[in-house]
């Protein structure tokens, strides 16, 4: 007999299991348990059940009894209430001896969403616009990354690299870490104290100079905050970049086996930079759009949902820096934090998404928005075809045709609050 008490999208349902029900789950957990018993005098699986439970009690069978039926029970609730729980329910035994058990299952369904606001809301996009300085500087970024570095006979100048020998001295002595042999050190990458990088310029190979800088105030060391030290620096060599020719083989470099001049590059670079500031003016035009309307929508969000969402966010962080050889632990090491105050960093974004989410779905519950079959399965063609699968890996990888289906409701969604 199940009984059900029920606030706002929790509903507590109690389940009670007695009699035969119950005995013939206790029998089934002894026949389990008794099977690796340890019991003088009987072979595993012999003792009769006066036995065992005289060793072990008869409270020892309970947690497997109730195991036995839980999910039985729970699909059960499931038909009878007609609920349709959108996270992991819990389950509370309120109270078990031999005569039964009773089972409290909570479950979580979808909120009560009270949308406001979400047609005609005023928001443009931005205007994209390419100036040609844009596109020269992505130009001279392209050529850097494919730059040569050869040795050159020269001054260093700023954007050179520096092969140098340097030894730190504080009143006189050296200092611990202020030591470095053929150290390659970029001109103007500011990697060191203030004022060092700037004294190395104009110096030659196999030049040698005193260069005298003031730490920081907050350097890290204690014994070297804001102290005036002096580094005996010698140069080995000077290097340069040498950035490549604008020619069929940079194009080749970069991908480009279409392009054939420089003002193609230009045109093509032009055509790249203006997609990603699309991209970019579309996602601050949805975002914009979703706030307005998520701060005229009522809906109490339940916190498992929350929880559940820091923890996605939380995995896809770790495999974050995991793809630059990090793991967790070594990264709450550097930063001096731990796992708890990453994920409570990342409490009110969670929060946001799943506002957000019930926004979308309760607009396209309103809407009457439906994807067909047909829809979702030219869409998942289309997606396999971008990321170069077959349809079948693309629907195992996305969780199927609903998930399809779910992704352009969202879509169309959002083309409605923001147009």
């Amino acid at each position: 007999m199940a009984k059900e008490k029920k606030a706002n999208n929790i509903h507590e349902i109690s389940v009670k299991i007695e009699g035969k029900e119950w005995e013939d789950a206790l029998t089934k957990a002894f026949e389990k348990a008794n099977k690796n018993a340890k019991i003088d005098g009987f072979r595993p699986g012999k003792a009769p059940r006066h036995i065992f439970e005289k060793k072990y009690g008869k409270e020892s069978l309970y947690m497997d009894a109730v195991d036995l039926v839980l999910q039985d029970k729970y699909t059960k609730v499931i038909e009878d209430s007609k609920l349709e729980p959108v996270v992991q329910p819990k389950v509370d035994i309120k109270s078990i001896d031999e005569n039964g058990v009773e089972l409290i299952f909570v479950i979580t369904t979808k909120p009560e969403v009270k949308l406001g606001k979400y047609k005609d809301l005023g928001i443009k996009k931005d205007v994209v616009k390419v100036t040609k300085k844009e596109v020269e500087e992505r130009l001279e970024e392209l050529q850097k990354q494919y730059a040569e570095i050869v040795v050159k006979d020269g001054a260093i100048e700023e954007g050179d690299t520096a092969i140098i020998d340097f030894d730190g001295y504080l009143d006189g002595v050296q200092f611990e870490g202020g030591k470095g042999e053929n150290y390659p050190l970029g001109i103007g990458s500011h990697t060191f104290i203030p004022g060092f990088e700037e004294q190395l310029v104009g110096m030659k190979s196999e030049e040698e100079k005193d260069i005298n800088v003031t730490f920081p105030e907050d350097y890290p060391a204690e014994n070297l905050k804001g102290k005036e030290v002096v580094f005996k620096v010698k140069v080995h060599e000077v290097k340069t970049k040498v950035l490549p020719e604008l020619d069929e083989e940079f194009f080749l470099d970069l991908g480009m086996d279409d392009v054939k001049n420089k003002e193609e590059l230009l045109n093509k670079l032009e055509e790249e930079i203006k997609a990603h500031k699309e991209y970019d003016a579309e996602n601050r035009h949805v975002d914009e759009a979703l706030e307005m309307v998520a701060k005229e929508t009522e809906v109490d969000i339940p916190v498992e949902f929350v929880d559940a969402e820091v923890e996605r966010m939380f995995n896809q962080f770790e495999q974050n820096i995991a793809m630059q050889g990090l793991k967790v632990d070594q990264y709450c090491e550097f930063l001096k934090t731990d796992i708890e105050t990453i994920k409570n960093q990342m409490r009110e974004e969670a929060e946001k998404r799943v506002k957000y989410r019930f926004v979308l779905e309760q607009i396209a519950e309103v809407e009457k928005i439906e994807i067909s079959d047909d829809e979702a399965n030219a869409e998942a063609e289309e997606m396999a075809k971008r990321y170069e699968m077959t349809t079948e890996e693309l629907l195992k990888a996305f969780g199927g045709l609903d998930m399809i289906k779910y992704d352009l409701q969202m879509k169309k969604a959002i083309e409605i609050i923001t147009k």
